[in-house]
């Protein structure tokens, strides 16, 4: 355990509650313990011996909040996901998600610009973050780029045309995260429909998804939505995802019929979004582990 990190970690989210607090949002605490988890494709849960599990994030429970009359919400929290261990993963994790009504997901990107500005600005006493060699000033212009224009020019192909799951996440890791990994941060807009996992289409031809991904350094800090708001379209991409699952050799999971239920009563507009707060207290400290900036990571020893 590094003691400067742990005190910068009590700093940074002392500083993100009085940020949401300046700005009217109110802080809630939702289940860790669930018996429903969202089932998209390459997220697994841990299954507890009652057969509940470990959230992978608390989106569906803010989500039924703001369908229930928050207009602003967020959490800050652990989440869990099983079998993700590396140098940026940890089973174990912390969350931060806010939404707010009356906004769509380039509403969030004015929230995530502000927030992080102001809240690094306030624990560092500047605006520079650091990923490898990158030194990254979230005071300059954030570059906005699309997914199919960074597509056609670092992979030599259109996702958004002709999507291509397997090739889309070979190429997103091996060729454009590294050409996007520079100096400024870098937001990547509108993925294909098929990568829309719980946002709107827009009303484009062909549609995509009105989601954005913040990279930091080449490094995935933040992913946001425009949210999806009908019942029936996220009732049929859980099912598909269900098969999807079960066509991979994963289990499948149950539907949230509170969280769909929620939905079909009427939920309004808003845009919504998770960050990474160990990742971002990995880039405050220069960290190149997550376990570096947690007093404590999974160990397989722990577990019987």
């Amino acid at each position: 355990m590094n003691v400067s990190h742990l005190a910068t970690r009590s700093r940074l989210l002392f500083e993100m509650r009085a940020w949401f607090q300046a700005h009217d949002f109110i802080e809630t605490e939702t289940p860790v313990r669930v018996a429903a988890p969202p089932p998209e494709v390459h997220i697994d849960a841990f299954q507890l011996t009652d057969g509940s599990y470990l959230r992978p994030s608390p989106e569906l429970h803010l989500k039924r909040l703001v369908a229930g009359g928050v207009p602003r919400v967020y959490e800050i929290g652990p989440c869990f996901r099983y079998g993700e261990r590396g140098s940026l993963h940890n089973p174990e994790y912390t969350m931060l998600e806010w939404y707010r009504t009356g906004c769509d997901y380039r509403g969030v990107l004015v929230d995530c610009r502000a927030l992080l500005r102001a809240v690094v600005a306030k624990v560092t006493g500047s605006t520079i973050l650091s990923v490898g060699e990158h030194r990254v000033d979230l005071a300059a212009d954030w570059l906005e780029v699309r997914v199919q224009d960074v597509f056609l020019e670092y992979a030599g192909w259109d996702p958004v045309a002709h999507y291509d799951e397997d090739r889309f996440d070979a190429d997103l890791v091996a060729k454009v995260l590294p050409a996007l990994s520079i100096d400024v941060p870098v937001v990547l807009m509108d993925y294909p429909a098929e990568a829309a996992a719980l946002a709107r289409y827009s009303d484009s031809e062909p549609p995509v998804a009105q989601r954005w991904e913040l990279l930091v350094g080449g490094m995935e800090l933040a992913n946001a939505y425009s949210e999806l708001c009908d019942a029936k379209e996220q009732r049929r991409r859980f099912e598909l995802w269900n098969q999807e699952r079960q066509e991979s050799g994963r289990d499948s999971y149950p539907l949230d019929e509170d969280f769909l239920g929620a939905l079909a009563a009427g939920m309004p507009d808003c845009g919504g979004i998770a960050l990474g707060v160990d990742r971002l207290l990995m880039a405050v400290c220069g960290a190149a582990c997550i376990d570096d900036v947690r007093p404590f990571c999974w160990n397989p020893s722990e577990i019987t």
